[in-house]
């Protein structure tokens, strides 16, 4: 799973995130400047969709470390089951989480659920996550350290796109604000 922008690249976060994407704004016609925003709103929603499905598999194995640090070792594979359903339930339940980050009210869907879904799993193939009373304690460890690695990336790009999404809705709200735009133009434009 890589969201690091490449230079000339032509996935979104690659012209998102590129120097030309947020300059000269002041140059732009209107309709450029509300697409490149929603581009960027849209690889918003992307990334941060693809962080809480990382998070949610941490959520998974920090459950099983929870586990076997309150009821001593457990040996793996020992759960049943229904155990195992429970504990995934009770992970995946919506609560108070301590490591969540400001964000922001998103009015975009994420647009490729099943491309950041396939690149979390193999993200995670290896360390067997789907099954974490499978693994040792280093194996969950080590699969915990390389999930947040990850995580940790998808979250500095979604930081970065966020600042570019910060600088084309100052742009546009100035527009406004000091009469280049209205919003009977923009509907006439329609």
């Amino acid at each position: 799973m890589t969201t690091q922008p490449h230079e000339g690249g032509r996935r979104p976060i690659d012209r998102v995130l590129a120097p030309s994407f947020a300059q000269g704004l002041a140059d732009l016609p209107i309709d450029e400047l509300r697409e490149r925003r929603h581009l960027a709103e849209q690889e918003e929603a992307d990334l941060s969709y693809a962080r809480r499905l990382l998070q949610g598999r941490m959520d998974l194995l920090r459950a099983e470390q929870r586990s076997r640090a309150g009821d001593g070792a457990v040996p793996a594979g020992s759960r049943s089951d229904q155990e195992l359903a429970r504990d995934l339930a009770s992970v995946l339940a919506d609560g108070p989480r301590s490591d969540h980050g400001l964000g922001r009210h998103l009015t975009a869907e994420p647009s490729r659920v099943g491309e950041h879904r396939r690149a979390a799993e193999s993200a995670v193939d290896d360390v067997r996550a789907s099954d974490p009373s499978s693994l040792s304690d280093a194996e969950l460890t080590h699969a915990l350290e390389h999930l947040a690695a990850l995580e940790s990336s998808v979250s500095e790009s979604r930081h970065r796109v966020q600042g570019v999404m910060d600088l084309l809705t100052t742009e546009v709200g100035r527009r406004y604000r000091e009469g280049e735009t209205s919003v009977e133009d923009v509907l006439a434009a329609e």
